[in-house]
């Protein structure tokens, strides 16, 4: 994999804990797979790698939102060789519901801390929601669907999006609600969609 990598000219690594526990608790990795040997790993391949290398840092609240969590993790970051170190918060609605954002005094406790340790000018916040979709391509109701199987989406963007290209944007949608391809969830205040990968047949 690391091979592979190096013919990239921007990769994206995420460190959302160093600790074991933690780790298993926010990224539900394959039971195989241990921290260490990941971390070792990125390491490695940070060493070696020629483009332009970023990680990423999810916050939740409970789990890895503490001053000691953030310190460990910005350390192992500082021994890689990063462009840049985003901290990011759940803006969408999440796979299991204990989930939620950091505090905007922890958010920031993660940001000084992070800065402290890596440099001003390398880390940067990621939380606020990413720009509405631009183009639908192809078969709008197979763009839909295939957006919301990678990722939920606002209701009211995915009905703007499909303005123009379909001539009834909500019908098209509820369509696909009551036919359980979609589902319907509301978080943080915002109705999004997601893909019904349960569906009955």
């Amino acid at each position: 994999m690391r091979r592979d990598l190096e013919q990239a000219d921007v990769v994206s690594v995420k460190v959302d804990s160093v600790s074991e526990r933690v780790w298993r608790r926010i990224n539900r990795p394959h039971p195989s797979l241990v921290l260490e040997r990941v971390l070792d790993g990125i390491s490695e391949f940070s060493s070696s790698y020629k483009g332009t290398l970023i990680s990423e840092t999810m916050l939740v609240r409970g789990v890895n939102t503490d001053k000691g969590v953030y310190r460990d993790i910005a350390t192992f970051l500082r021994g890689l060789r990063l462009s840049k170190a985003y901290i990011s918060v759940p803006i969408r609605p999440p796979a299991e519901s204990f989930v939620e954002p950091p505090t905007e005094r922890e958010l920031v406790e993660a940001y000084e801390e992070f800065r402290e340790i890596l440099g001003s000018g390398r880390v940067e916040l990621l939380n606020m929601p990413e720009p509405p979709p631009r183009l639908v391509s192809g078969d709008p109701v197979a763009w839909l669907l295939n957006t919301c199987a990678v990722h939920p989406l606002r209701y009211g963007e995915a009905v703007e999006a499909l303005v123009g290209r379909v001539e009834d944007p909500v019908g098209l949608i509820e369509g696909l609600v009551r036919e359980n391809l979609l589902l319907k969830t509301e978080y943080g205040g915002t109705m999004f969609l997601v893909r019904n990968f349960r569906r009955r047949q």
